[in-house]
């Protein structure tokens, strides 16, 4: 089956709303030269056709092929002009570039009051809403207005606007290398997820204080405080401190909270912070804080205030699925949680251009995951096998190799073991690629390989020796990480105590409530 093509133009088109699309045909209307325009032909053809296909373009005569690219490209930018003078799109960062824009054209008309006047508005509204960028922007047209006309409104105003230039360009590169650096730190974890002994945690940690800028905490705005949190999360997450993850993802939460106009200006940042926030407690098993942070999170994006696109919507879907997930992990509710599978996935159809191949990945796990747990072994492989065949992904390796063994695991409960021993096979050469594997895999792989030598009256006493091997390894701040991948101590426990798996968790998770 050929690959279907993703045409940047076709995306773009379905991606329109039908009251943007009516918009686009009025803005392209608005002069009656228009309306029989090639690019307006072009669009309800592409609108119209259910995947992309340039030969069918061709055949409707409307243009000859080598003219198609730069019709396209005409085509692209009109409907991001239109997008553009939509209410919808409409938000500070575009109204202030706006303000921009016209006091830049007022400026080159020579009037320079009406452009200064502007330009003071705009500066105010920009600082005010932490856009620091666009203001020094501003800050720098102000200078070059004002050494060409010395307008004598305030007397003080060249040292006024250096020291103003000065602070704001010195909070600009204080946010800039620590957003280098979250990105820096967020690279390493997508490459090779937590670090696995003392020696990574020392580099990791060497790299982090290296790049590290110097700053005073008082002088910080919204924005640095941002970036400081989050570049010490994921600082946390790679040495897989998780205590330090919460206090770091409650506080990038807390900012919010705290600056809720913020909270419509940048959508995207909340949902991450409550992303991490929930992660952090799921892996510190805070049961009821976990339920009231991600009930919270799924109150505030049904909001009638809360900012609704085509991005934050794919985003919040991401953050509370995946959550919903860890949830169910929690309390070992399985079966309760299989009917969101079906969920997932008619989500994930509908914003397949919007969520990249890793993440749609780690759905796929935790859907095999929630399978699992509930007993539908053939099901969890199915969904398994998406990512093992994936040749083209580059994903974490911890996960790539947990899926491995999961699959191991879940061939064995199906009873599949006709082909156990190639499964097993394959997997060891995947796993000895990994520089550096977990005592726990290591532990597991062994006792597998040497399943076919053992007799059937005695795999119960292996399941033990196993076990009583594992558990010493379920307090040891690197072993410990795999067991939130794949639960094999439960695993064990279930083919000792002849229960199902989903049974044992759900028996822990109330015995530890009535602990509490």
């Amino acid at each position: 089956m050929t690959k279907e093509q993703k045409d940047n133009l076709f995306v773009l088109i379905k991606s329109l709303s039908k009251s943007e699309k009516r918009q686009f045909k009025l803005y392209v209307g608005r002069l009656g030269v228009n309306d029989d325009s090639k690019f307006l032909m072009l669009f309800n053809i592409l609108e119209k056709l259910p995947f992309y296909d340039e030969a069918i373009i061709l055949k409707k005569g409307i243009v000859k092929k080598q003219q198609l690219s730069n019709l396209k490209a005409h085509l692209y930018k009109q409907i991001l002009i239109s997008l553009r003078l939509n209410p919808s799109h409409q938000n500070i960062r575009i109204q202030i570039r706006e303000q921009l824009d016209f006091a830049t054209i007022l400026y080159h008309k020579g009037l320079y009051k009406q452009s200064l006047k502007i330009l003071d508005k705009a500066k105010s509204v920009a600082i005010a809403n932490e856009e620091k960028n666009i203001a020094y922007e501003i800050v720098e047209l102000e200078k070059v207005i004002e050494s060409q006309y010395i307008t004598r409104s305030i007397s003080n105003r060249a040292d006024e606007l250096t020291i103003q230039a000065k602070e704001l360009s010195q909070q600009n590169v204080i946010a800039s290398k620590l957003s280098n650096l979250s990105l820096q730190l967020y690279g390493l974890f997508l490459k090779t997820g937590y670090v696995k002994n003392d020696k990574e945690t020392k580099r990791i940690t060497d790299y982090f204080n290296d790049r590290l800028p110097k700053y005073k905490f008082n002088k910080l705005g919204f924005r640095e405080k941002l970036w400081l949190y989050k570049a010490y999360l994921w600082y946390s997450f790679l040495t897989q401190d998780f205590l330090s993850c919460y206090k770091y993802s409650a506080k990038w939460v807390a900012l919010f909270y705290d600056n809720k106009d913020q909270i419509v200006l940048n959508p995207v940042f909340f949902l991450k912070g409550n992303h991490y926030l929930l992660e952090s407690l799921y892996y510190l098993r805070h049961y009821e804080k976990f339920k009231s942070t991600l009930h919270e999170l799924e109150s505030v994006t049904k909001e009638t205030w809360f900012p609704v696109d085509d991005n934050v919507e794919g985003l919040a879907f991401l953050y509370i699925y995946n959550n919903r997930f860890n949830l169910h992990f929690i309390e070992g509710s399985f079966q309760e949680g299989l009917p969101m599978v079906t969920q997932v996935l008619e989500n994930l159809k509908k914003y397949q251009d919007r969520i990249d191949e890793h993440h749609v990945m780690v759905f796929y796990y935790k859907i095999a995951s929630i399978y699992f747990g509930a007993g539908e072994n053939k099901k969890c492989i199915f969904f398994l096998e998406k990512i093992i065949n994936n040749k083209s992904l580059e994903m974490r390796e911890d996960l790539l190799c947990f899926a491995r063994i999961l699959n191991l695991v879940a061939h064995y409960e199906a009873g599949m073991d006709y082909n156990l021993e190639s499964l097993i096979k394959s997997t060891y050469k995947f796993l000895i690629k990994m520089e550096d594997l977990y005592e726990v895999q290591k532990e597991f792989i062994k006792f597998l390989r040497g399943l076919g030598d053992i007799y059937p009256n005695e795999v119960k006493g292996e399941f033990v020796k196993l076990h009583h091997k594992l558990k010493q390894f379920e307090d040891d701040p690197y072993q410990s990480r795999a067991f939130l991948y794949l639960d094999i101590i439960s695993w064990l426990e279930s083919k000792i105590e002849n229960k199902p798996i989903g049974l044992i968790i759900k028996e822990k998770f109330e015995a530890s409530l009535l602990r509490k």
